[in-house]
């Protein structure tokens, strides 16, 4: 099926705002707000995380006629509620239960924002599949893509914390 709508800036952030809405909502009660978008062209990449906060990162990637990887960033103070409320444990079970909990918890609400993000991509010609999850800690790092891809970078504010959806993207040649 050849695509029928030009991926566009506002396209991009529209599925986006939509995926990390409807699963956040719908998985963690929480309704996160779109609060920026900061734009990408190279040189140094935008601060995601200016407080160098330990960060637990979540990635899923897409394939197909179009291909690019999501990263979704939450503090781990965040990640931990998340896990918590997604899981129904107390903060005492989640800690004897370790970092591993936290890190299949914030890959499966990855894996949904993406296949959320997925699906809008493929219901405008653009059919793709998901990668498999994988996570990202630490406090100081950055991401920089290759030079052939495009990034967009979003931010949303979700129960007094940040959420950052970094999407990289590049069209089949």
């Amino acid at each position: 099926m050849p695509a029928t709508v030009e991926i566009t800036e506002s396209l991009i952030r529209d599925y986006i705002n939509r995926a990390v809405t409807d699963v956040f909502k719908t998985m963690l009660g929480r309704e996160p707000t779109f609060s920026a978008s900061a734009g990408w062209n190279g040189g140094s990449p935008p601060a995601i995380n200016p407080s160098n906060r330990p960060q637990v990162v979540g990635t899923v990637g897409f394939v197909g006629d179009i291909n690019g990887l999501i990263y979704l960033h939450l503090d781990l103070a965040f990640a931990r509620i998340c896990t918590s409320h997604l899981l129904g444990m107390t903060e005492k079970e989640l800690e004897a239960a370790g970092d591993d909990v936290i890190n299949d918890a914030i890959g499966e609400l990855t894996n949904m924002t993406v296949g959320g993000f997925k699906n809008g991509l493929c219901d405008a010609g653009y059919p793709c599949k998901l990668t498999i999850p994988s996570i990202l800690r630490g406090t100081n790092f950055s991401i920089e893509p290759v030079s052939s891809a495009v990034r967009h970078v979003y931010l949303f504010d979700c129960a007094e914390h940040r959420v950052v959806a970094d999407i990289l993207m590049k069209a089949e040649d």
